[in-house]
């Protein structure tokens, strides 16, 4: 009985196995694509923290549009407080002109204990990796990062010389470079931080007017 021919393994599985063989040795596939494209799965672009800040998206309803707490150190249950004043809408433009909006705003939080040490815990989270622990800009983990990107300093007397509303109002829609702090920062957050600021001038000689 004459051999039957031995069929022959297609071309195409031979294609297939070789490419799952290299797909599933992750360096080896790497290094191809390196050779063919010029890049490599392991340098990727990334993102520093808050180096590519977005704002909410247009319609969306930022958690700072009237979800109160009930005060000041209180958690709130996610509806308005009748008691608390929402400040009147301002724009960024009008923070810059210190619109009296912004400069008559009255801080409502007693910078007490509580205050200062929540003031401290927010700032070090949202403020301090661009204005500095100390609020001094140039001593910001960001400054050798990007030293032509200025950093404005806190601790300065001609912030010490604004009015709480003033340091409120850049918090809440920004101002220059600094993006708006609002949609993440709740209300009385930012009261809290204003609080704290007020420490760290008086820490570097520059209490706030009347202190």
């Amino acid at each position: 009985m004459a051999d039957r021919p031995r069929p022959r393994t297609p071309v195409r599985f031979v294609a297939v196995a070789l490419l799952a063989g290299l797909v599933s040795a992750c360096s080896p596939f790497d290094d191809l694509m390196v050779q063919i494209f010029g890049r490599s799965m392991r340098d990727q672009r990334s993102f520093d923290p808050y180096e590519n800040t977005l704002l909410p998206p247009e319609g969306s309803v930022p958690f700072s549009a009237g979800n109160f707490s009930a005060g000041p150190n209180q958690v709130s249950l996610g509806q308005p407080d009748p008691s608390a004043e929402m400040p009147p809408f301002f724009t960024m433009a009008e923070v810059a002109g210190e619109a009296p909006v912004v400069m008559e705003m009255v801080n409502p939080v007693e910078a007490d204990a509580a205050s200062l040490a929540e003031g401290e815990r927010l700032y070090n989270r949202f403020c301090a990796p661009c204005h500095g622990v100390d609020g001094v800009g140039a001593s910001a983990v960001l400054a050798p990062v990007h030293p032509v990107l200025p950093v404005y300093n806190l601790s300065s007397a001609v912030t010490a010389a604004r009015p709480d509303g003033y340091i409120y109002g850049v918090i809440r829609v920004g101002r220059a470079l600094m993006p708006a702090y609002g949609h993440q920062i709740p209300h009385y957050d930012r009261w809290h931080i204003v609080n704290y600021v007020r420490q760290l001038q008086a820490q570097a000689g520059n209490p706030a007017p009347g202190e």
